[in-house]
This record gives structure tokens, sequence and C-alpha cells, in this order.
């Protein structure tokens, strides 16, 4: 079952006996994704071209690159040098991609038992750490030397950890509880 709005519905009917809500818009909904990777110490242009190009694959959307604020002599980095790479999703390419990271990554990932709830953070954010990249089927399982990890962050219209929480398992996120997920 993919993540809709209706699905969003659902959880503030049962999300509204228990923290007290008297109108829809105070329940918790997904307001965007953010999808964030590091290109480490890449300097090569074709490699950064190819980490964009591959999380354009993943996403759907082109992402936009994150220039470093600071020079820093130890690590070699210029002020202004590509670090990273981001991609915002709002809409339907937003439920499109919280989907298929549910219901087709996560469970090729290697021994998944489940996220832990301990992701959430005190604002009702959910961050995910995905080490590969070739979990998603529009990668190539061919070109395993340009593996790169990736941060997925569901930021959430929640007030407290509690509440996303709440909310989190009821449309349908793997949680576990802490102690169960092996790190």
């Amino acid at each position: 079952m993919s993540i809709t709005k209706q699905k969003q519905q659902s959880a503030y009917t049962a999300l509204a006996e228990q923290f007290g809500y008297t109108s829809p818009m105070q329940g918790p909904r997904i307001s965007k994704i953010i999808v964030s990777t590091g290109v480490g110490k890449k300097r090569d242009k074709k490699q950064i071209e190819l980490i964009s190009d591959r999380l354009a694959q993943i996403t759907g959307q082109k992402a936009s690159p994150r220039p470093a604020r600071l020079s820093i002599a130890s690590f070699k980095v210029r002020e202004g040098d590509t670090v990273g790479l981001q991609v915002t999703l709002r809409g339907a390419r937003m439920y499109d991609f919280i989907d298929k990271v549910i219901h087709i990554a996560l469970p090729r990932t290697r021994d998944f038992r489940g996220l832990g709830a301990k992701s959430i953070d005190d604002m009702g954010n959910f961050t995910i750490g995905i080490k590969d990249n070739t979990i998603f089927p529009e990668t190539s399982d061919e070109d395993l030397k340009d593996v790169f990890g990736l941060a997925i962050t569901i930021v959430t219209t929640a007030k407290s950890k509690a509440e996303a929480e709440a909310f989190f398992r009821l449309i349908g996120m793997p949680l576990v509880v802490d102690a169960d997920v092996k790190r």
C-alpha cells in the first residue's frame, strides 16, 4: 500500500483522539523529503557528474550542488568547491520516492530488520542513512566502484518525537524498537 494523502488522513483520525486534535490541520503530515550525499575527496568533474546523474535517476529530479562555505587547508577544500549534492522532493515525486524507499529499496538491503525509532529527532523529522546506492533499482550493479551513500530526511509537521513516531508507524514505516536494530 502506497503512502498517499488518504493514508495520512486515516493516520489523522487515529491520532486525533490520542493527541487531542480538533482540526485536520493540526495532524502531522509529510511536508518534504531531502536526499543528500557528499562527494568526498573526488575532485574529478566527471565523478561528481556521475554521482549527480545517479542521484537524478534515483530521485527523478536533478540534484543541486552544495559548495563549501569555507576554505579548509588541512582538508584541501577551497571555498566554492562542490562538497555535496542535494535534492528536495515535494508533492507527487515525494510520495513516489518514499513509497519506493519503503517497499523496494529498504527490503533489498542486507540483513534489513527495520528502521530504528532513534532516528526521529525532537522536531519530528526522520533521517535514514543508506550506505549503498545500489539498493535502488535505477542504478546498475556492474559499476560497483562508484558506490556512494545517501541521507534521506523526511520532514514532517509533527510537534514532538512521540507524535512523529506514532504518525510514521500509522503510515507504514518499518520502525522497530531500537534494541532490536543491529548496528
